[in-house]
């Protein structure tokens, strides 16, 4: 590998990536290792400009195809005020998973009629708190939640939209910890076993409920197209024989799981390609059962943030086994990026401060962790990699810093966005004294 490489791996980098006259990633003229020395390592960074155009390309891409659209960003890919008030601004709407979730978009004023409230087990204080912010829809997963939103909504005498979440039983053939729309799944009501059809009927009884449509999501992530063709036609086919009389299909939620490309392997599929595929079997169906078209909801999360993200390490330790392996260590891994651990995610490195040397060394990035699994890139070339040297692994904005924790005392990375040629810290480096938390000895 060497500079041309990097031209081979852009798609996959921040918009504005390139490397300096020093030889140094940059990334919008920020030299990355100029930004690990002044705000420590590792270090994640995020793009303006790559979060923006990845939403327009999903805005645009649908809306060019299916006149009544909801583009809503799934939160639990990543989320920070930062992020909201750039969505906001490009007319997404954002779902939410909890109520920590919520709280985020409590706190930066996000239009709450634009939010959609998830999750399988939310609770009654959850649900109090999303109707008393007159939130917009909460998306319903078990008969339990149907009685406690009803019971709550009654009692504020509050009349709550609401959606169903319905299990299709489509594989998206992804991987099994990531799959949701099979039948053994813990999310939603199971078209196959009959639950989907009693939801209904149940939800449409409730006096403080209105039922607006349904909602079902395959998994992620999700490359190819034919799931989603198969689901929404398997969905309408239950619509057309189950969906209550006295009610509008008025919105029909295909939920998200769009993919990114993580390596220089992963195959690339666009916005454009998912939203011919959704929106045209979709308003097929529509036309088949000749009733009004719906509004048509999409759910990226992923897609959104993935991209616009870059983790940044720094080399310590470096171990050789003959004829088999280099490790090469660095001071992060498994607590700011569980998923190579948890799901067998494949990433990709560059060095920063080698940027222009041939990449020619076989190594395995290893985190600092003490589990044997504590790893982030297995078989990808450096440049001789040496102590300090910085290395970056790109595709990081989604799920990373949503899923780290403080294992083994750890501490959180600081997260940076770069927008118009300026540096903001949208979350400080944490702190021993953000984790030590002091305990309270209570006497009797």
């Amino acid at each position: 590998m060497n500079e041309q490489s990097l031209e081979k791996l852009k798609h996959i980098f921040p918009a504005g990536t390139g490397i300096n006259k020093a030889g140094n990633l940059e990334i919008g003229g920020f030299d990355l290792s100029k930004l690990v020395s002044e705000y420590g390592s590792p270090l994640y960074i995020y793009d303006e400009k790559t979060i923006r155009d990845s939403a327009r390309s999903f805005l645009n891409g649908f809306k060019s195809r299916y006149d009544n659209v909801h583009v809503s960003y799934s939160s639990k890919a990543f989320t920070n005020p930062e992020l909201v008030k750039i969505l906001n601004e490009e007319n997404l709407g954002i779902d939410v998973v909890s109520g920590g979730e919520l709280e985020v978009l409590i706190r930066s004023e996000f239009p709450m009629k634009e939010v959609n409230f998830h999750g399988n087990n939310k609770s009654e204080h959850e649900l109090t708190k999303a109707v008393n912010n007159n939130i917009g829809l909460i998306t319903i997963d078990s008969f339990y939640e149907l009685d406690i939103l009803d019971a709550i909504c009654k009692k504020n005498n509050i009349f709550q939209d609401i959606t169903l979440r319905l299990s299709p039983s489509v594989d998206p053939h992804t991987h099994e910890l990531t799959s949701t729309g099979i039948l053994d799944t813990k999310f939603g009501f199971s078209i196959e076993t009959g639950a989907a059809k009693e939801a209904l009927d149940v939800a449409n009884s409730k006096d403080n409920l209105n039922l607006k449509g349904i909602h079902f999501h395959l998994g992620s992530p999700i490359f190819e197209l034919k799931p989603y063709s198969e689901a929404i036609d398997y969905v309408f086919e239950f619509i057309k024989n189950n969906y209550p009389k006295n009610k509008k299909l008025e919105i029909f939620n295909v939920g998200g799981g769009f993919a990114v490309a993580y390596t220089q392997e992963d195959p690339i599929v666009t916005a454009d390609q998912y939203a011919e595929t959704i929106c045209e079997s979709v308003k097929n169906n529509v036309a088949s059962l000749g009733i009004d078209y719906p509004k048509l909801v999409i759910e990226p999360g992923r897609a959104i943030v993935a991209r616009s993200g870059i983790a940044i390490y720094t080399v310590g330790g470096i171990k050789n086994i003959p004829d088999l392996k280099t490790y090469v260590s660095v001071d992060g891994g498994m607590a700011d990026n569980i998923r190579p651990a948890l799901y067998g995610s494949t990433y990709t490195a560059m060095s920063v401060n080698k940027a222009k040397i041939n990449h020619d060394k076989l190594v395995t990035i290893a985190g600092k962790y003490c589990e044997t699994g504590d790893k982030l890139v297995e078989n990808v070339l450096l440049p001789n990699p040496e102590p300090k040297d910085l290395i970056a692994i790109p595709v990081s904005g989604a799920y990373n810093s949503s899923m780290s924790s403080n294992y083994n005392v750890s501490l959180r990375p600081a997260i940076l966005l770069i927008a118009e040629r300026k540096i903001k810290i949208i979350r400080r480096r944490e702190t021993y004294d953000d984790v030590l938390l002091t305990s309270e000895i209570r006497e009797e």
